[in-house]
């Protein structure tokens, strides 16, 4: 049973309902065309990747496969104000050298050890992204890595992969850590903040671990300094880093109140992205509201070819949503099981990793959710494996590829401004083989504990 749900990957497409509804629709073909045209000039790099979606979003439009008002329907701007929010935030409050700070003390904790330090900030990351979402935790905390590594003289390289690697595993322990998480949380009864950690945070433990072991052996060459580097590195004083104190305080408060916020956005019945908004404007009420310069560089340093990227990938996966392709993809799956509960945990939890390593899990997540809650009225009694298969496959599936989650995108445009450039291929050949065995690691676990 359990090889049975993940032989599906490989077999061929000879399914008639795939066959009736896809294959003879030219829209859903030319959406299929659109996006593996797009997705090729991403991976190979010839174009900036930002160019490639916005051209691709922009084709499906063009050719009439989605509406502007459709396209604009497609883009997640509640993703966008988080982004753009909580990129502000971060912005000011590094202006306070509150970043320089935290880099020393880390530095200060691994004794100036660069092992020690990729383990240290790697933790700090998935811990942080277990109660926030990804993209805030990488905003906070690669500045910080860039601060260390260039004290050390070490390759930021390992620690930018173990960091956004280490904040997707996080992410998949709670409930608040991912969408995905957050979106099946709100669907289905009794699957709560603690439920999500009692099931999840085992497994997202061992799997950390293992990743952040692997990725430490892989770099190990690169994970050396001199002594007399360490040395200078465990002189540094820490409160001398600090600038402005008067504006740390009320950066601090501004940032304990959004991320309190953010804690309690769905009793509040906020989205995260007016969450992020807010914070952005009220900080800069205290701290910029007499100061248009600051104002204007706040602006300015906004990743905007992330942003765009995002709005270009979001109408690219409308156009395939809108189509019916992932609908398809996903009922075409579940009959492959024939309603066997370990065969369509396997399915779901290898299906749904593999889609999210190269399209927005959401709505893939969105389209899986009616489609395990029909399972049960046709008859499958337990589908509490399912929920967890969803979960994990979708949230450690982003993983796998540069643009399988928004903190991938995020933190290597910040990489990007830096001067370190992550390629599409490097960043496969060492993600992706982690990302399957993480699956690996929770398909064991889901058969043992569930089935």
């Amino acid at each position: 049973m359990l090889c049975r749900g993940w032989a599906f990957l490989f077999l061929p497409t000879r399914h008639p309902v795939l066959n009736a509804s896809l294959f003879m629709d030219f829209t859903a073909w030319l959406a299929i065309a659109i996006f593996i045209g797009s997705y090729a000039l991403i991976v190979s790099e010839r174009i900036h990747r930002t160019i490639a979606a916005m051209f691709g979003g922009m084709l499906m439009v063009i050719t009439g496969i989605l509406s502007q008002d459709q396209a604009l329907s497609a883009i997640d701007f509640n993703t966008l104000g988080l982004l753009v929010g909580m990129m502000i935030i971060v912005y000011v409050l590094g202006q306070t050298g509150f970043f320089n700070y935290l880099a020393i003390k880390a530095a200060h904790l691994a004794k100036g050890n660069p092992l020690w330090l990729l383990i240290l900030l790697a933790t700090l990351t998935a811990v942080c992204s277990a109660f926030l979402d990804n993209v805030t935790t990488v905003l906070l905390t690669v500045p910080v890595m860039f601060k260390m590594t260039s004290q050390l003289h070490v390759n930021p390289r390992p620690f930018l992969i173990s960091q956004i690697m280490a904040s997707n595993i996080g992410g998949t322990a709670t409930l608040i850590g991912d969408p995905p998480n957050i979106m099946i949380g709100s669907k289905v009864p009794g699957l709560d903040f603690m439920a999500f950690i009692t099931n999840l945070g085992g497994i997202c433990t061992l799997i950390f671990i293992a990743t952040i072991l692997i990725l430490a052996l892989i770099y190990r060459k690169d994970l050396q300094t001199t002594q007399a580097l360490k040395e200078r590195v465990m002189q540094l004083n820490a409160r001398k880093a600090i600038k402005r104190h008067a504006l740390l305080r009320r950066c601090l408060f501004v940032l304990a109140m959004t991320l309190t916020l953010f804690t309690l956005h769905g009793s509040l019945h906020l989205q995260s992205g007016t969450v992020a908004l807010w914070g952005a404007t009220f900080l800069m009420l205290l701290t910029l509201a007499d100061k248009p310069r600051i104002l204007n560089r706040a602006f300015g340093h906004l990743e905007w070819t992330a942003i765009f990227f995002f709005i270009g990938l979001f109408m690219l996966v409308g156009g395939l949503e809108h189509c019916g392709v992932i609908n398809m993809l996903a009922t075409e799956a579940m009959a492959v099981t024939q309603g066997d509960t370990t065969s369509s945990t396997m399915m779901i939890l290898s299906m749904s990793a593999l889609l999210s390593a190269f399209v927005d899990n959401i709505p893939f997540v969105a389209t899986m959710i009616p489609l395990i809650k029909d399972m049960g009225t046709m008859g499958m009694a337990n589908l509490e494996p399912l929920w967890w298969a969803l979960a994990l496959g979708a949230c450690l599936g982003g993983n796998g590829t540069i643009i399988g989650a928004s903190a991938n995108v995020v933190a290597l445009s910040m990489a990007s401004q830096r001067g370190l450039k992550v390629s599409f291929i490097e960043y496969l050949k060492i993600a992706f083989p982690l990302m399957l065995l993480s699956i690996v690691m929770a398909g064991i676990y889901l058969y043992f504990r569930y089935l």
